[in-house]
């Protein structure tokens, strides 16, 4: 079982096993976000608790940031939560499409800050104008995701991890 652990700043950091996250409890360095249902039993006191997916460190960890990485399919819609920006649609990674928030037509780039996951539907009825333009709102603004993030952890490996893709 692995946890992410993410940074004060809700940065993710990397993923850590449950043992280690366990400690880090223990120590109170860090908190639960996310819980599994399954409950598991924890030293030798014997205590039953809900088994971490995501924790917060308490102060927060000065960790090196390399440099961002190249925007890709894949990142953008693990940066997105494998989530229409648009409807909030889950429609599973292969029917997702990145939507450029300012149209290539209109002089958008294909960049971090430009670039959203968007089902199918939502991008033809986007067409080629602006969120704005086309009556719709974004959930999020598009971010930059970090080369930590991207490199050491597999976001898209559990459903609730996606969400903590970008800062």
């Amino acid at each position: 079982m692995q946890v992410l652990l993410i940074n004060a700043n809700y940065a993710p950091l990397a993923v850590v096993t449950l043992p280690r996250a366990m400690r880090l409890l223990a120590r109170q360095k860090a908190e639960v976000l996310e819980t599994d249902s399954r409950a598991i039993t924890t030293g030798t006191a014997g205590v039953t608790v809900e088994r971490p997916l995501v924790m917060r460190m308490r102060s927060y960890v000065h960790a090196k940031l390399l440099r961002h990485p190249n925007v890709s399919r894949p990142l953008v819609i693990a940066r997105d939560g494998e989530t229409c920006q648009y409807c909030g649609c889950q429609p599973g990674r292969a029917q997702l499409t990145l939507d450029h928030v300012l149209p290539r037509a209109q002089g958008g780039e294909s960049s971090w800050e430009n670039l959203v996951a968007a089902c199918r539907t939502c991008n033809a009825r986007k067409a080629n104008r602006t969120p704005e333009q086309a009556g719709m709102v974004l959930r999020s603004q598009p971010r930059r995701m970090m080369l930590s993030v991207a490199s050491r952890i597999d976001l898209s490996a559990r459903e609730v991890w996606g969400q903590y893709g970008y800062h």
